[in-house]
């Protein structure tokens, strides 16, 4: 009989210089499962999957895949001996096809030959076996993310994977595309694969969980039955204290008209005719389907994109906003959707990134820069938004992707705006770090700014604005009060012009 433990992780420990990333951690993965790991970023789930893959070598500790002693070099060996990762950030030869995406670096050869029909077959066989339409040749590039994604997963299975572990997996994909993703999960399970699942959303968790691990600091704090657990239960294990509500109270108190938008069209997207208006204090919401127009909203208000028609009005007065620089003289913000793509820079510190953006406001002499007054400019956004770093001079990479987000804000609040535009600003946060977020955003608002929030998550739509506008195929679709809306009801806009 087969042993039911695929995978046991035991008393895994890991130190870095000054930090104790994993104190002593296990984790048993069952065969045929779905085993959720869960935690907020920094609580050491990345680093217990790197010991686990041999990407860092763990202090102390054992690992059997399978009943037996196994210690991973690194990736590839992970990967022959069937441990497969699908990451949250696909790392994919994006102008080689499809095939050679899931059989670089181990291609079917004849001699020095390269066997290309059988890399074809072998690739059309990974696909049928889950039941995914993508065409081998295609180069990876050309593609949308669910289908790149799709590929990952089809590369995993190659390996003969055993235990798949998948990385925020639905971060990127709309309702649909998470569906689909989830049969494959269920086909995995029923072959007998074991299956990691690191994710921020508590109800695709509940959804596809059989067993819930938590971590916090480094540290195993429960493994249960998922069936045996309640949301409320597990943010309280997450954060280590209780939130009695996953979205701050807050009280409009709604000014004078601030922001005015007329007829807004876009030449190179479907955004179309959009008109609507924003007060101070408003958080408005943006909500849709993939495609609807909403990014693309918020890209034309910032002059990220060329506007084809319509006007803006700002306290009543006409502005162009025809380019980023310009938008920001107008008091224009923007978060992005992609933090590390375009949100931050990795490379640079924590000073860099927080005061990139209103370097004017720091020279001396009208030529050089003012390093004490930008160390005390970042010392009050670190203090303020509460970000946990060692010093400012950290590169911004290492830190958590909450910490990440609260530099963003803060870089744009050094800017002194009066319209904040917010793309996914929760995307890939753990709940802990989501309520800060929240708090910052409810504040933006009091202090009589304006802003403009769009997420795919409806739930945090309706808890945390005051009203959302629905965006169906680049049209406003319509308009409802977040306080008295159903999600049925957005739905309904959402598709109204699809």
């Amino acid at each position: 009989m087969k042993n039911d433990k695929l995978l046991e992780m035991r008393n895994i420990s890991k130190s870095f210089p000054g930090v104790r990333a994993l104190d002593d951690v296990s984790l048993t993965v069952r065969r045929g499962t779905v085993h959720a790991l869960m935690g907020e970023n920094g609580a050491g789930k990345s680093t217990l999957m790197k010991c686990l893959f041999g990407i860092y070598t763990r202090d102390s500790g054992e690992i059997l895949l399978d009943g037996k002693p196994v210690s991973f070099k690194n990736s590839k060996e992970a990967s022959r001996a069937g441990v497969a990762m699908v990451h949250q950030e696909l790392n994919q030869a994006l102008r080689r096809s499809v095939s050679d995406n899931i059989w670089l670096g181990r291609y079917p050869r004849f001699g020095p030959f390269v066997r290309e029909k059988k890399m074809h077959e072998k690739t059309c066989e990974a696909f049928s076996k889950l039941g995914i339409s993508v065409e081998p040749s295609r180069i990876m590039g050309t593609m949308p993310v669910a289908q790149r994604q799709m590929a990952e997963i089809a590369k995993a299975v190659s390996f003969g994977a055993k235990v798949i572990v998948f990385d925020e997996p639905t971060s990127s994909l709309n309702e649909q595309e998470a569906e689909r993703l989830f049969d494959i999960i269920e086909k995995l399970k029923s072959e007998g694969a074991a299956i990691i699942y690191i994710s921020h959303k508590m109800e695709e968790i509940f959804r596809i969980a059989d067993d819930i691990t938590v971590m916090r600091d480094g540290k195993h704090i429960e493994t249960s039955p998922a069936k045996s657990l309640t949301m409320e239960k597990i943010i309280k294990l997450m954060v280590g204290r209780e939130i009695k509500n996953r979205y701050p109270e807050r009280e409009l108190k709604k000014g004078e008209e601030l922001l005015r938008v007329e007829g807004l069209s876009s030449r190179y997207s479907n955004l179309s005719d959009v008109s609507f208006s924003l007060s101070r204090g408003e958080i408005v919401g943006v909500a849709g389907l993939d495609g609807a127009g909403r990014t693309e909203l918020l890209e034309n208000l910032f002059g990220l994109s060329v506007r084809s028609g319509g006007e803006i009005y700002l306290s009543g007065r006409e502005i162009k906003n025809r380019t980023a620089r310009e938008a920001i003289r107008n008091g224009f913000a923007f978060v992005t959707e992609e933090r590390r793509a375009n949100g931050i820079f990795g490379i640079l510190s924590i000073r860099a990134n927080t005061t990139v953006s209103s370097l004017g406001k720091f020279l001396r002499a009208g030529v050089w820069l003012d390093k004490k007054k930008m160390r005390d400019a970042t010392e009050k956004i670190i203090s303020s938004l509460r970000v946990k770093t060692p010093s400012q001079t950290t590169k911004i990479r290492s830190l958590s992707g909450g910490n990440q987000q609260k530099v963003i804000f803060g870089r744009w609040l050094l800017t002194e705006p009066t319209v904040f535009l917010l793309d996914e600003p929760t995307r890939g946060i753990d709940v802990g770090a989501k309520y800060e977020i929240y708090e910052i955003i409810g504040e933006m608002a009091k202090s009589g700014r304006a802003v403009i929030m769009v997420s795919s998550e409806m739930p945090e739509l309706l808890g945390v604005c005051d009203r959302i506008l629905v965006m169906s195929g680049g049209r406003l679709a319509g308009e409802v009060d977040a306080k008295t809306a159903t999600q049925e009801e957005i739905m309904a806009l959402a598709t109204k012009y699809v």
